[in-house]
């Protein structure tokens, strides 16, 4: 441990001549890391800066703990920033709870004082057994792929990074560093308590684990390392093939090809719906885990061709036949009705857009049923584009009586979440003329020439 200049260089943590933030509690890992960076100052070039919360848990323990860290830095010459916050109120005007408050609280602080200083460097001091301890939470909990490999060594913050120096090294070696150097670290009782998760895996899991290999938080380490090797592997190809199965992008939805999806390797396919559902969150919710993704893995892998799950925070997951849709969106099914003026161009809710001009003679060339033409003679107005109602039916083209538009949106294989919003153009007479990219009826004017008609088109 005290070759703290040669394991940072070693694995690339800092740039010479930085200025670094140290989080100090006052208990032996962060007080050991700030000491360690005190004394090794000079050789890596550095501005140390010892930031400390007291987060009014303990009232004048926690008073003195703060007052502890001021002496030990003005002994030392450390820059000292300290800050008290009482994260009980905070805990309750958010609706967190303490621990998650107190976290939002302390990084918050963190920020500023790299702000204040110009740092790009937060360095924290967990160490090899709180690695072991994260993992395994993190594994009985559920988490899986990058979330299992637990506490990284670097990572991004603020406008910087965090850094991690000490997951080399055991709980034990870190008192042993302290009693060396006379540092006379301060203790929370509350790492005592067995209320807490981590504490009831530190006091009854860990010491098992020891004593079959006392180095075991070196092989959790190696494990979390070549873990997220694996992983950054796996999320670039993953992407790559994601990009061929996805249909739609947006902010609030993500549209894909199910026949695609299910090509794809079942490792793939689990990190493609988390790829999906990290772009969609704007911070994923906590009870989000792996039974979620089994869940998406199995609605599109049944044989029935619709369904749909409920996610946290309102996220809906939507299969119809051969598309599954991911949406905070539930409006797109929202009813309208335009009237469609001679010549105009309406913008319907799911962006597209159906014209309306008259043209002199009926365009023979143009076919499909993304085009209507209707005779001049034949128009009733006004012309009316509405979403669907109950009960509605259309006499089609080439056909004797009539059929029913739920029919054709099942026999065209529209999705379910698409119904609601396709459009559906009337006359004044309540006649459906045609349903926009699916099917005419039979007063389409396509085969007749020689009259003025009115031409509608429908565009994506």
């Amino acid at each position: 441990m005290e070759n703290l200049d040669i394991l940072i260089r070693q694995q690339q943590l800092i740039k010479k001549g930085s200025t670094i933030v140290v989080g100090v509690s006052g208990g032996p890992d962060s007080l050991a890391l700030l000491n360690m960076f005190y004394k090794h100052r000079g050789n890596l070039d550095l501005t140390v800066v010892a930031a400390h919360v007291d987060h009014m848990f303990r009232g004048e323990q926690s008073q003195a703990e703060m007052e502890f860290v001021i002496a030990f830095c003005n002994e030392r010459g450390i820059n000292c920033e300290t800050h008290q916050i009482d994260v009980r109120s905070y805990a309750q005007k958010n609706q967190l709870s303490s621990q998650v408050a107190a976290r939002e609280c302390r990084y918050r602080f963190f920020k500023e004082i790299m702000d204040k200083y110009h740092s790009p460097y937060l360095a924290l001091g967990h160490h090899g057994d709180d690695q072991v301890e994260t993992v395994l939470m993190r594994m009985v909990r559920g988490n899986t792929g990058e979330a299992l490999a637990g506490i990284k060594r670097v990572r991004p913050f603020h406008n910087g990074y965090i850094i991690r120096p000490l997951l080399e090294f055991s709980k034990q070696q870190i008192l042993n560093y302290c009693n060396k150097n006379n540092l006379m670290p301060r203790f929370d009782p509350s790492n005592e308590s067995t209320d807490y998760t981590r504490n009831r895996f530190r006091k009854y899991v860990l010491p098992f684990l020891k004593q079959e290999n006392p180095l075991v938080h070196e092989k959790f380490q190696y494990f979390s390392e070549t873990l997220l090797e694996d992983e950054t592997y796996l999320h670039a190809l993953t992407e790559k093939n994601m990009n061929t199965v996805i249909k739609r992008k947006e902010k609030l939805v993500v549209e894909m090809d199910i026949k695609g999806f299910l090509s794809l390797p079942l490792p793939l396919q689990r990190r493609g719906i988390k790829l999906i559902l990290n772009y969609l969150y704007e911070n994923i919710p906590s009870s989000l885990s792996s039974i979620h993704i089994e869940s998406v893995q199995s609605l599109l892998s049944q044989e029935h061709p619709s369904g749909s799950l409920d996610y946290p925070n309102g996220l809906k997951v939507i299969k119809s036949y051969q598309t599954c849709l991911f949406t905070f969106e539930h409006d797109e099914g929202r009813e309208y009705c335009h009237v469609l003026e001679i010549p105009s161009v309406v913008k319907l809710p799911n962006g597209y857009s159906i014209s309306c001009h008259v043209a002199q003679e009926i365009p023979i060339e143009k076919k499909g049923n993304d085009i209507f033409l209707l005779s001049e003679r034949d128009l009733t107005e006004p012309l009316i584009v509405r979403t669907r109602k109950q009960g509605d039916k259309i006499k089609l083209k080439g056909m004797n009586g009539r059929k029913k538009v739920k029919d054709i949106f099942i026999d065209e294989k529209i999705p379910l979440h698409s119904r609601n919003s396709w459009p559906i153009v009337e006359d004044g007479k309540g006649n459906i003329l045609w349903i926009p990219g699916l099917k005419k009826s039979n007063l389409d004017a396509g085969n007749d020439d020689g009259d003025r008609c009115i031409v509608l088109e429908f565009r994506s």
